[in-house]
């Protein structure tokens, strides 16, 4: 539909040669709509099409183009329910109102197409996939030639947006990737990660942060928070008034936080042993030692909560009882479902990365960025497309797509034996199917009370995947489990501060056999669950006690102000 008009043809001209009907009805049967491209990648997945769905999609199809051209030569304008059309440009020019809605029309059939295919699941949704990632990327608003908006802002702006546009293009050349956001703008340690403490502990796995305590007293067991590996900590640490970091804080328990390190070629044969036993485990005792309390608070942030899960399924197995709670948030411990990101993860993908770095290398962060920003195109691509190259517009200001810019690299082992244990092979859930340093991993080992929370529409961790953690902790005494949904996304559901008073959240007492069940039980209630997770945890905080006055103590004492070193390495350095 982008070369509807014929070169250096009058549109009024081009549309007089169909205003005959018995011409568009004799140009509708010579020109049937080809649906080669689609029957010949459905076959690639070993799937079919019924040939009598084909048809009737194909016949539904030609009576809504009849319907759309019809209206087009009445000068009726089109419906265009897509808010990637909503500028009055769109629908000020009839030719760019049929064009957009022609594509929408387009999108549905083919879509409708992926969806009558017979398959697999597993293929129909890489099929799915695909068809969905053509769609996107076929949008007219995706063009110069066939976006009005980018046109009419080259004209008000004398050509400026376009050679603005051109030069943003050139920018995120050299970068590597697409702006989301003024990058200028931000600085960790300046407006992100700001909340005041200091480094207390430093190996080649990770930074152990201490934050000063903001009231006069603090429970006596601490908080240790593990973010996710995959990414920089300040997601829990944004900005003031939405750093899940300092809510903590304010509430009175002192916080740690393990800051991973973004590695380099000297980590490159590093493996989950090493990242559970140097990173979550010793973090964990040194936690223990500066505290004085044989047991702590713990919570994990998505792959940070599986690290965590695992660690303390170890140390449990050996007879130890670290902690007195346990948080886990958007992670996954049964990996049965991982939603659209299984279009990933395959016997020959994983095989494929086992062979690269699966005895040494590293995997790019820049190909997380990618692959997790192929899950949303419309929003994390094609936006930006459109914004800053084809209008030339600045990317706004944005401390979350900030952060989600700034990737980390994972070392080759300890990437592929997660890839093929968890996502590949769903091998944790079953007790003693991994190990970690020969000891077998029992989820259902871990003794203590647990806080488990999903975002109702994360694509990361399908909340309902979050959900079955309910059954592998504490199997035997699942009234110790305490699951809370919230609204919205995978990281937006987690970084809803109170005070926003914004989104809502689903509580239950319910301990049902599926997150269905649960879900139906379920109240919604209005504003943060992060007052659910705060009251939850102060059950276990232990007694009050003077706040500490210094960082650590004679063993571990400060090397550094937070945020430290380590979140400051780029992942293309």
């Amino acid at each position: 539909m982008n070369n509807m008009f014929p070169p250096q043809m009058d549109p009024q001209a081009w549309m007089a040669q169909f205003s005959d009907p018995n011409a568009w009805k004799a140009w509708t049967q010579a020109a049937p709509l080809d649906t080669k491209p689609i029957t010949a990648t459905v076959k690639e997945f070993g799937a079919t099409i019924d040939p009598s769905t084909l048809s009737r999609l194909q016949s539904d199809y030609m009576q809504q183009m009849t319907s759309l051209w019809q209206e087009m030569l009445n000068a009726k304008a089109p419906a265009i329910g897509d808010r990637r059309f909503t500028s009055p440009e769109w629908h000020s020019n009839p030719m760019f109102a049929f064009n957009a809605a022609a594509y929408l029309l387009n999108a549905r059939f083919l879509m409708a197409l992926a969806d009558s295919v017979e398959a697999a699941p597993r293929a129909k949704q890489k099929i799915r996939f695909a068809v969905q990632q053509m769609v996107d990327a076929m949008s007219p608003a995706n063009f110069l030639v066939t976006n009005p908006e980018a046109q009419q802002k080259i004209i008000e702006t004398k050509g400026q947006s376009l050679t603005k546009g051109i030069a943003h293009m050139l920018e995120d050349m050299q970068k590597g990737r697409i702006s989301q956001t003024d990058e200028s703008a931000f600085e960790v340690g300046r407006n992100v990660a700001t909340s005041e403490g200091a480094v207390v502990f430093e190996n080649e796995f990770f930074q152990l942060i201490q934050y000063k305590p903001l009231t006069k007293s603090v429970y006596e067991r601490p908080l240790l928070l593990v973010p996710p590996c995959i990414n920089k900590y300040y997601i829990l640490d944004l900005q003031p008034e939405n750093s899940l970091v300092r809510y903590a804080v304010e509430q009175g328990h002192t916080v740690f936080l393990v800051s991973w390190v973004n590695p380099d070629k000297s980590l490159a044969q590093a493996t989950w042993d090493d990242y559970i036993l140097q990173g979550v485990v010793k973090a964990i005792n040194v936690v223990q030692e500066i505290s004085g309390q044989d047991q702590i608070n713990a919570l994990g942030f998505c792959v940070g909560g599986t690290l965590l899960s695992t660690a303390l399924s170890l140390l449990f197995a050996r007879g130890e009882k670290p902690v007195a709670s346990l948080t886990l948030l958007t992670t996954f411990l049964d990996f049965s479902d991982t939603g659209v990101i299984e279009v990933f993860v395959d016997e020959a993908q994983v095989a494929m990365r086992e062979q690269a770095i699966g005895h040494g290398g590293l995997m790019p962060g820049r190909d997380f960025a990618s692959a997790f920003s192929s899950l949303r195109p419309n929003d994390l691509v094609w936006n930006y497309v459109k914004a800053n190259y084809l209008k030339g517009e600045e990317p706004p200001p944005f401390d979350l797509l900030y952060w989600n810019a700034d990737s980390t690299n994972l070392p080759g082992p300890m990437f592929c034996w997660y890839l093929r244990n968890m996502y590949l092979e769903n091998n944790l859930r079953v007790p003693g199917k991994t190990q970690v340093a020969g000891e077998p991993i029992d989820l259902a080992k871990i003794d203590a009370p647990t806080f488990i929370y999903g975002s109702r529409e994360d694509h990361i961790v399908p909340w309902t995947s979050a959900y079955e953690s309910t059954k592998l902790l504490n199997p035997k005494k699942r009234d110790r489990n305490r699951f809370v949904l919230g609204a919205s996304g995978h990281i937006a559901g987690v970084i809803n501060p109170p005070a926003k008073k914004k989104r809502s959240h689903w509580i239950s007492d319910v301990n049902a056999d599926s997150a269905d069940e649960w879900m139906a039980a379920a109240k919604e209630q209005p504003g943060s669950w992060w007052p659910e997770w705060a009251e939850f945890l102060k059950q276990y905080g232990g007694k009050q006690v003077p706040a500490p006055k210094k960082y650590g103590n004679t063993k571990y004492t400060q090397i550094e102000p937070a945020p430290g070193r380590y979140v400051k390495v780029k992942a293309d350095h």
